[in-house]
């Protein structure tokens, strides 16, 4: 008999689900494996009050009907935000702030130059006790050192805002690994799938895969093992938000790929997989159940969400999308 794994079903901390003709699939995909999701706003245009934000959480759960699936809201930081524009996105059910450095990634053009242009927002997400997710890249650092160069700039808020909890997203290396590592008890890590199972080389080694450009982008072997080891170990504070960031293949396959790996269909059976070679199959369920939901101050996930080591093949295109591991083989599989 195939051996199982049933587990709570899981909550993704990071998600983009779009907007528009392809929200509607991107959804269903995400709710057929996680029961809830932080969709992220950087959407055109950018879910940055309650309105906007009513709008999509109802656009979500029509798409997702029928489906057991929440979603957990966030909004936009902006240059100049004010106090009562932070306090009614709160009241809206956000529960969360989203920092974009200028530039760092999809649509953050009218991002973040400094923390001094949002700190009345700053105070009163404080204040309304949201927390602060952060793209934490320094746009004017050279793309593999990005991550690295951008840490000043968090332990600044760190201290400048002393009840703020914060969470830096989609750790991509060692520096940022040890930042969280070493910080308050206030200071959490999200970890992508990709970013545990890939590499540079995968993006770069045999030929230039457009569709495994990501911002953080992929860094050499020493930091995805360095990720590999924490979540493995258990560490705590370290938790899963996928960054499932879908785009159309003909975009992806231009000549300016936009960064972005479609990996909601895929993240889960990988991760299992992962966990099982590394010894560690006991240590998945807290990195995806249970250390995300206590950071957030939610219930834990209930229902039930099976893994059964059952071998199947990543379709090369989905939902008009190439995902991550298109193609491949992998020994897990997710019971929908």
């Amino acid at each position: 008999m195939p051996r199982t794994l049933r587990i709570p079903r899981p909550d993704d901390f990071h998600v983009h689900l779009r907007q528009g003709e392809g929200l509607a699939a991107y959804a269903r995909r995400e709710a057929l494996h996680f029961g809830r999701a932080l969709v992220m706003p950087n959407t055109l245009p950018p879910l940055s009050g309650p309105e906007s934000l009513s709008a999509y959480r109802a656009a979500i759960l029509e798409a997702t009907a029928g489906l057991s699936f929440e979603p957990l809201l966030s909004f936009k930081l902006l240059p100049g935000m004010a106090r009562q524009t932070v306090l009614a996105c709160a009241a809206a059910g956000a529960r969360v702030g989203k920092y974009y450095p200028a530039g760092a990634t999809t649509n953050a053009q009218d991002g973040i130059r400094e923390p001094g242009e949002i700190a009345e927002a700053l105070a009163a997400m404080e204040e309304a006790g949201l927390i602060l997710s952060i793209h934490g890249e320094d746009q004017e650092a050279p793309a593999l050192e990005r991550e690295a160069a951008f840490l000043p700039v968090v332990d600044g808020i760190l201290s400048s805002y002393p009840r703020l909890r914060l969470i830096l997203e989609h750790l991509s290396t060692r520096e940022g690994l040890a930042f969280v590592q070493a910080g308050p008890e206030r200071l959490a890590g999200t970890l992508t799938a990709h970013h545990l199972l890939l590499s540079l080389d995968d993006l770069l080694g045999e030929g230039l895969e457009a569709h495994l450009f990501c911002k953080p982008v992929l860094k050499p072997a020493v930091h995805r093992d360095a990720l590999r080891a924490a979540v493995f170990s258990g560490l705590p504070r370290l938790f899963f938000g996928s960054d499932s960031a879908p785009h159309p293949r003909v975009k992806k396959e231009s000549g300016r790929a936009p960064a972005g790996i479609y990996s909601a269909p895929a993240a889960l059976p990988a991760l299992a997989g992962l966990f099982d070679q590394a010894g560690a199959l006991d240590r998945l369920e807290p990195f995806l159940c249970s250390r995300g939901a206590d950071f957030y101050r939610l219930p834990r996930p209930r229902g039930q969400l099976t893994l059964v080591e059952e071998a199947w093949t990543v379709p090369d295109e989905l939902d008009g999308c190439v995902p991550l591991l298109a193609g491949q083989t992998l020994a897990w599989k997710a019971i929908e």
